[in-house]
Parts: structure tokens; C-alpha cells; sequence
């Protein structure tokens, strides 16, 4: 699992641990475990009580406290003597928790993974397997479930025909296997024969049934790079004809699935704020943009990403839990959670993993 937790951008920034002792890493844990558990500002008694075997006492616990407090960690709300963890301590505690996890890689209790496999069965494409992951996650974090599919993931090659109109002017009929139908006219950089078009067409269907339209697009750009002289000619053309025939908005598309923004009514009192995140989620580009941001296809495993501001300002009190689907090195989407920095944080990183990793699964199973 991935340890950048404490992200405040799109880059890492793992640098909270470090500035922690052991003393106020203990005391840190334990303040954030009690607000999840609680959410009551959390005083220094409750915590000396729970440390008396480490042989804290209710002033050392004190000093920890003020001293956490002066370094940005802790705050006090204005009619409480308790502390409350800010975004900071947070992150100190999931980058934490995330270390635990994965020495050994912690499990899903066997009822809920057997709750998973059963929501998916059945499932014959993966539009249908992110939409139920919406709905699953939601349901079982408690928070927003989310499920993003990547580029082009949903169009898979059938055949591809191209006819020539006149100079440099081709006519393009591209079918997926899931039967749609695309046609278009295309102006090329320069003119191609007949037969130039036939030898394209037969080297698409023959070498790429099956694959996602952008993945074939990324294994020409590869081939562009190993491939000289003439085959390499032929590549280019074939590279621009594919470019315009297949890769245009109408494909690319993202599909984007939410579920579950309810579940935040029972966690936020502001009912402005809730309002604007309603609004935001509301908004489904924006959503895309924040997954986006944060897992592409550089990543391999979960991220937990503690205050979205920057990205979204209105969600700057929000925690997101996302990892990439991948069939093998493919990025083939994202699934992830939002919710409140209360959330239960182990459950919700272990049920986001074992989806992630289901739908690796599946993609590489016949269907």
C-alpha cells in the first residue's frame, strides 16, 4: 500500500512523521483513535487513563498535548478544555496506520469479501463492474462511493473499415465489440491510396481485436519508437488514422459513478458546507478532476489523500481513499471512497485494496 498519505497536492509530501518522537506519536494515535471513536474534543485525562501502562502520567500527557498543539497537530475548540486533531495529525495517523497494514497486509473479515464477490456476480463488462463499485463502497464505508473508468476503457476493437472520398479525405467505420458503430470523415496530412488504407485496416483487426481503443493507440506510439524505415511509414499513417477515427472526445469520454453522498449528512453539521459538497459531487467533471489529480497510471496501490481543498475548496474537511483498477500495467480506472476524517480508516483502505484488486481479477479473466 502506498505510504504518501499525507498529501496536501498531487506530490508527496511525507514529512510530518519525521518531526514526531515516539512519546508524541503515542499520544497523537491515541487522541486521533478517541475523536474517531467519539467525536468529542478529547482531554488529557481520558488519554492519561488509556497510556497508564506506558507510563504516561496526566502531566507528561499535558505537556505532549501543548507541545502538539504548538506544532500544528492539535486544536482547541473554543468551548472545550478537550483537543481535537487537525488535518496534520490526520495524516500522521493514516501514514501510520497505512505502515502497519501492509507488514502483514491486513485482510477483509471473510463476511464482507464474501459481500463483494457476491455483488459482482454476474457482471459482464466493466461499465457494469464500476457502477456496482460505486454502490458497494457506499454501502460499506458509509461514505461516497466512487468509480471512475479510464479513456477509452469501455470501447473495445471489433473491426475498422476506411474508405477513400478524394484526396486525403477518408471515410472511417469503426465497430466495437460491444456493437456500437462509429463513422467518420477525416482530413488527413496526406493523401492515401486504396490499398495503402486496406493494408491499415487489416493490420488493426489482425494485430488488435480486443484491445481498449487507447491502448492500441499507446502500442502504435510504441511500435513508432522500435520500428524504422518503410514499416515505420506505414506506422505513421497508421498512427494519424487512428488518432482521428478512434481517439476523438466521443471516446474518451470518462464515466464517472457516485453513490452515497447522503451518508455525509449524518457526519456534517454545517449545512452550508454540506450544500456546497452536494453541489460539488453534483458536478461530475469536477469529481473526474479530483481522481485524476491524485491516481493515474503511475500508481499501484491505495492512496489516502487527507483534504481536498486543493483541488476541490469545498471538500477541504473531506478524506479520499482511492486506488487505480489495473489489468496488469493497464490503468484501466479508479475506484475510491470520500469521506469525513472520522471514517473508519483500516476498513475502508482494506475494502477499497480488495476491489481495486478484484477487478484486476476479473479483467484478466475470460468473459
Amino acid at each position: 500500500m502506498d505510504t504518501g498519505a499525507n498529501r496536501r497536492k498531487p506530490s508527496d509530501q511525507s514529512h510530518d512523521v519525521a518531526r514526531l518522537g515516539a512519546r508524541e506519536g503515542l499520544v497523537l494515535t491515541a487522541i486521533v483513535e478517541n475523536y474517531i471513536a467519539n467525536g468529542d474534543p478529547v482531554a488529557s485525562q481520558a488519554i492519561a487513563r488509556q497510556q497508564n501502562r506506558e507510563g504516561l502520567s496526566a502531566a507528561t500527557v499535558r505537556n505532549v498535548m501543548a507541545d502538539l498543539s504548538e506544532s500544528g497537530y492539535l486544536e482547541q475548540p473554543h468551548t472545550s478544555a478537550g483537543r481535537v486533531p487537525t488535518a496534520q495529525a490526520f495524516r500522521f495517523y493514516v501514514e501510520q496506520l497505512l505502515h502497519r497494514m501492509s507488514s502483514p497486509p491486513k485482510a477483509l473479515p471473510q463476511p464482507t469479501r464474501e459481500q463483494i464477490e457476491e455483488t459482482f456476480t454476474g457482471v459482464a463488462s466493466a461499465t457494469d463492474f464500476f457502477a456496482r463499485t460505486s454502490h458497494i463502497l457506499a454501502l460499506l464505508s458509509g461514505g461516497v462511493g466512487l468509480a471512475l473508468t479510464a479513456p477509452g476503457e469501455r470501447e473495445l476493437l471489433e473491426h475498422v473499415h476506411f474508405v477513400r472520398l478524394s484526396p486525403a479525405r477518408v471515410l472511417t467505420v469503426l465497430v466495437t465489440t460491444a456493437g456500437s458503430v462509429r463513422d467518420r470523415l477525416m482530413t488527413l496530412q496526406r493523401d492515401l491510396t486504396a490499398v495503402e488504407l486496406e493494408t491499415a485496416a487489416n493490420y488493426l483487426n489482425t494485430n488488435f481485436h480486443g484491445w481498449t481503443l487507447e491502448r492500441i493507440r499507446q502500442e502504435l506510439g510504441r511500435r513508432m519508437e522500435r520500428e524504422r524505415s518503410e514499416y515505420n511509414r506505414i506506422l505513421r499513417s497508421l498512427e494519424e488514422l487512428w488518432e482521428k477515427c478512434a481517439m476523438d472526445r466521443t471516446v474518451q469520454d470518462k464515466s464517472v459513478f457516485v453513490e452515497g453522498v447522503a451518508n455525509l449528512m449524518d457526519s456534517e453539521a454545517d449545512s452550508k458546507h454540506l450544500r456546497q459538497i452536494f453541489l460539488a459531487l453534483e458536478e461530475k467533471q469536477r469529481v473526474i478532476d479530483l481522481l485524476s489529480a491524485y491516481v493515474n497510471s503511475n500508481n499501484t496501490s491505495v492512496r489516502v489523500v487527507v483534504g481536498l481543498e486543493e483541488t476541490i475548496p469545498e471538500m477541504r474537511d473531506l478524506v479520499l481513499v482511492a486506488a487505480p483498477a489495473r489489468r496488469g500495467q493497464e490503468h484501466l480506472g479508479t475506484v475510491g471512497v470520500i469521506g469525513t476524517t472520522r471514517m473508519q480508516y483500516a476498513s475502508t483502505i482494506c475494502t477499497v485494496n480488495y476491489i481495486a484488486d478484484l477487478f484486476g481479477r476479473w479483467a484478466r479473466s475470460p468473459q
